[in-house]
């Protein structure tokens, strides 16, 4: 059995019931010394687990009972074991290597860490259970459970038990456990969050202190593509960097402004994590069924501390490849049929509603893929000096790469006698399926086939330098500042794609199935077929920076109030452009530029079907297109720049005392910011009677008082109750700022989004509430809810306007287009508000109360319903749609199974139906259909520092389905990307 780090009893025949006391903050071997000659009862201490650790210091009143009451409240009466709560969070903390045995009736209490790892003499006692071995994840449930426990408002931890061990692969899928927190994913992995209800851009994410943000790039233009915008993108980093996530959901007024819907913070390694050195490796083989080879994940780390002094570096490395395919339609749209375009076959009542244009149909019926190959670099290190308890110094320097490389492919209805909106060419319908307004199947002659491939490479490099001080001056005053500088640059140079088409084809789909299904009239895979079509060729650039400074002061009053004073300086800047050259070879009436025949070959990715490409390098070698943009390729509108510079200040009181028989902790204060906003660009302008669009540069400021207010009350020494109100703000999305309209064009129509500068931020009232119940160290169980008001909530605003009312030059037009096609025309607009309102429910409990072996399972288990809409506007007409990225629905559950040796976990993630946009072409929203996602872990550990590892990552190859419209459910995309296996070790020394 590992020592106990503090054991209290009687000393001789000293009263320990009438005495008071007040032991200051300050070095806690000296404050126990102390609480032992007040109350006369005799402390044993482990020196070794109480070196360097602070108090933030005790009172009791001179009472009979007093310190026996306190000591009742820190630990277990006198004669009994104890285990302080700072010693058995840091034996469960990230990177501590030896395991821990406690006896029946042992229990933590005495002094554990309240904020920042100082340790306070004002614990929660923790009850332990019969000779249970605390281990691998269990260990890290353990460590996040008391983080979670000492807080003041509502918050969330995940802790790795050790570096490399962090309990999934990606940081995402890892968050999705976490109660409120829903994710989307793409290329096979998580890809950004949604917290209660509200997606990435609301989510504020902190590195080390300091708010990030890095662009990364879908394959599918459906999820967005090039992604500029606030929320985070989790896929940039690989999770064995990071030791520790920290999802807090109630605001303070010591946060940062912004992220109404919390915050989540992550935390890479430090050499003070360990004692003394420390050196980890780990190497894994990664798979995923729908690819071939074993792609590696390697990690290093090594940390040395020497007296005041220490020094880590950590390198994460990985290859991963990825094949998602499956069908897409480009969208749904209402369609008109010319006379001549509707067979003898189709009988009067079908024509009619075709000739009608009331009718919807899917565009272009894409059977499609998407491979990826993706590299990932992480590069961590930080300097630690730490002299004594007075004064501390943190730096921590991170180097991020993701780069991919893309090769995707398509076929499609999309020639030019396509199926791509009103149908007016050589194309007639020979039987048609209509349901309510829907065309769900039909045949066809005279329709273009056209295929894509398309090679993409990106990249995004991203920077971080921030430096923590921490400076004690006496007993009551704490200085603490920040320094940092961070940036996020993603380039994609590389974005060539190649357009075949074959002529006059017979065709049919019919979208009723599952799984769409295409049924073609001639060989796809004869490369005489087909001929080039069109090339396109496309450059990205979107650069961030971040510049932050922090300055506070923490003032204990009393040993039970302490003052709070800070101010920050932020300046933000985002900046971008897109270049673009799209060349035609060919009209309706003419040929398809011929090419060899050995320079188009069949897809040689996973496919629901086989087809001809062309080669990409050698089509572009042959026809001579320039593939080196420069600025007179710019794509209008696609040039804008955001500066945003904010000053802010805030006071707050901490409150930690007793209320009766029961502990009270609380803050309760006030931020101030102000916020000046730069946007540039360009927007459509009436000259003349002639719309067209003007270089612009318009300034705007904003600024507003939040007040907020948290308390947690210790009913019992098991049963927590939180209460939580703020206000809070939330800055609008990058492209909504924007000063400039960009223009997606297609063969359908297409859409206009324009950018508002002059919008008002998101602001949010919130209240919320909960109850906690800690079952000593078996696991806890919760239930809360929360409620936001969103006033000057901002929304879309869509119309059908013609192309030659939104100021865009008629040459971007695709051919057969002019003025006269209708666009979408999108813009935001600060609307009437919006509300959200939810209930968690959470539970995590070890089953030690089973025979053995079952009392090593355990289970996690926690539940979220959300309600909230928002008024959306189209044609004029305001219509209630739910929120964006809002799953009504989302539970998750992890069984698990720890011995010393062994361990092995299987997690589900289940989130219901959720809107990504407002929807367009007269669709009434888009967005995803439920996904569960299924994953597992198995470890095994010969030795103390040595783990096998096995992982599957969506082992039921769950698919992503899309739809438009929500009354219709209308397919837009059903893909799978494949399940991912790894198998590795880790060792550490």
């Amino acid at each position: 059995m590992a020592p106990a780090a503090a054991h209290a009893r009687p000393a001789g025949t000293q009263s320990a019931g009438a005495r008071a006391f007040a032991i200051p903050a300050g070095d806690l071997a000296a404050a126990l010394s102390a609480y032992s000659s007040a109350t006369g009862m005799q402390v044993i201490a482990a020196p070794a687990l109480i070196q360097g650790q602070r108090t933030g210091g005790e009172r009791a009143a001179d009472r009979a009972g007093g310190p026996r009451r306190a000591a009742a409240r820190h630990g277990p009466a006198p004669g009994r074991e104890q285990r302080r709560a700072g010693a058995a969070a840091r034996a469960a903390a990230p990177g501590h290597a030896h395991r821990q045995r406690t006896r029946a009736g042992g229990r933590a209490g005495g002094c554990g860490g309240r904020r920042g790892g100082v340790s306070t003499l004002a614990a929660e006692p923790v009850a332990v259970a019969d000779d249970i071995v605390v281990n691998g994840y269990r260990r890290s449930l353990l460590a996040a459970q008391e983080l979670k426990r000492r807080a003041v408002g509502t918050e969330d931890n995940i802790v790795a038990s050790d570096i490399a061990a962090f309990p999934d692969l990606n940081l995402a899928e890892a968050l999705q456990r976490v109660p409120g927190v829903a994710i989307t994913r793409d290329t096979g992995e998580g890809r950004q969050i949604a917290l209660r209800g509200l997606g990435p851009d609301f989510t504020r994410t902190q590195l080390n202190g300091m708010e990030v943000l890095g662009n990364t790039a879908s394959g599918m233009d459906n999820r967005g593509n090039v992604s500029r915008s606030r929320g985070f993108d989790f896929s940039l980093f690989a999770s064995e960097l990071f030791n520790r996530v920290s999802v807090q959901k109630s605001y303070a007024a010591n946060q940062d402004e912004g992220g109404i819907a919390g915050t989540v913070q992550l935390f890479t390694a430090k050499p003070f994590d360990y004692d003394g050195q420390k050196i980890v490796l780990s190497a894994k083989g990664q798979t995923n069924d729908q690819t071939s080879g074993i792609t590696p994940r390697l990690v290093g780390l090594f940390s040395q501390r020497q007296g005041d002094f220490g020094a880590l570096v950590s390198v994460a490395y990985s290859k991963i490849r990825n094949n998602e395919y499956g069908y897409r339609n480009w969208n749904w749209g209402k369609v008109t049929y010319g006379a001549n375009n509707i067979g003898p076959e189709i009988d009067a009542a079908t024509r009619a509603l075709l000739r009608g244009g009331t009718i919807f149909a899917p565009q272009a019926q894409s059977p499609s893929t998407w491979y990826t190959d993706r590299e990932r670099i992480g590069v961590t290190s930080a300097l630690q000096y730490h002299s004594g308890d007075r004064f501390k110094l943190d730096v921590d320097l991170l180097y991020g790469h993701l780069a991919d490389k893309r090769d995707d492919w398509a076929i499609a209805a999309g020639g030019y006698n396509a199926l791509t909106g009103n149908v007016s060419g050589t194309q007639v319908i020979r039987s048609a399926t209509i349901q309510g307004n829907s065309l769900v199947a039909a045949s066809y002659t005279g329709i273009d086939q056209r295929t894509e491939h398309h090679r993409v490479e990106n990249q995004t490099d991203f920077y971080q330098a921030v430096a923590n001080a921490e400076w004690k001056i006496g007993d009551r005053l704490t200085l603490t500042a920040l320094a940092g500088y961070q940036k996020s640059a993603f380039a994609q140079p590389t974005f060539d794609k190649i357009f075949l088409q074959a002529r006059n084809t017979a065709f049919s789909f019919d979208m009723q199935p599952t799984i769409p299904v295409n049924t073609y009239g001639f060989d796809l895979t004869k490369p005489a077929n087909w001929n080039v079509q069109r090339l396109v060729t496309q450059e990205n650039t979107i650069d961030n920076a971040y510049r932050n400074g922090q300055l506070q002061a923490v003032y204990t009053v009393s040993p039970i109030l302490k003052l709070e004073l800070g101010g920050e300086y932020k300046r933000f800047t985002n900046s971008g452009y897109q270049y673009l050259t799209n060349i035609f070879y060919g009209t309706q009436a003419t040929s398809d530029r011929a090419v060899p025949d050995a320079l188009k070959y069949v897809i040689n990715r996973d496919s629901l079907i086989p087809y001809i490409g062309g080669d990409v390098a050698g089509i572009y070698a042959l026809l001579g297109n320039n593939r080196n943009l420069a600025a007179a390729n710019l794509t209008a509108g696609s040039d804008f720049r955001i500066r945003e510079t904010s000053w802010a200040g805030f006071t707050q009181l901490d409150l930690d005392t007793e209320l009766g028989s029961m502990r009270l902790r609380g803050n309760a204060g006030v931020r101030y910011y102000h916020t000046a906003l730069v946007s540039s660009g360009s927007l459509a302008t009436a000259t003349n009677g002639v719309t067209v669009l003007q270089p612009v540069t318009v300034k705007t400021s904003n600024d507003d008082w939040l007040p907020a207010l948290n308390i947690a009350l210790d009913l019992t020494p098991k049963l927590i109750a939180r209460a939580s109100a703020s206000r809070n703000v939330n800055r609008p999305g990058l492209p909504q700022l924007a000063a400039a309209g960009t223009l997606t064009v297609a063969p359908f129509g297409g859409t206009v989004s324009v950018g508002n500068p002059n919008l008002q931020p998101f602001r949010s009232t919130s209240v919320e509430g909960g109850l906690e119940y800690y079952m000593d160290r078996n696991g806890f169980a919760s239930v809360g809810v929360f409620w936001k008001d969103l006033a000057s909530f901002i929304t879309s605003e869509t119309s059908q306007v013609p192309y030659s009312a939104t100021g865009f030059p008629v040459s971007l037009l695709l051919p057969g287009q002019d003025g006269t096609t209708p666009y979408n025309y999108t813009r935001p607009v600060n609307g009437d508000g919006a509300s959200i309102r939810g209930v968690e429910a959470a539970v995590q409990h070890d089953f030690t109360f089973l025979p053995a072996p079952f009392d090593h399972f355990g289970v996690v288990a926690n539940g979220t319903w959300i309600d909230g809409d928002q008024k959306a506007i189209y044609n004029g007409v305001a219509q209630t749609i739910p929120l964006f990225n809002l799953s009504k629905w989302a539970a998750n559950a992890t069984l698990y199974f720890e011995t010393e040796r062994f361990g092995a976990r299987v997690s589900t993630a289940y989130r219901s139906r959720y809107i990504t946009g407002a929807g367009s072409n007269a669709n009434v929203g888009d967005g995803i259909r439920p996904t569960n996602n299924v994953d597992f872990q198995i470890r095994y550990s010969p030795a103390e520092n040595l783990r096998f590892v096995i992982e599957g990552i969506n082992v039921t190859n769950r698919p992503i389905e899309q739809f438009a419209d929500l009354s219709a459910d209308r397919t837009l995309v059903y893909t799978r990307s494949g399940r991912i296996f790894t198998f590795g070790v880790t060792t550490s020394f």
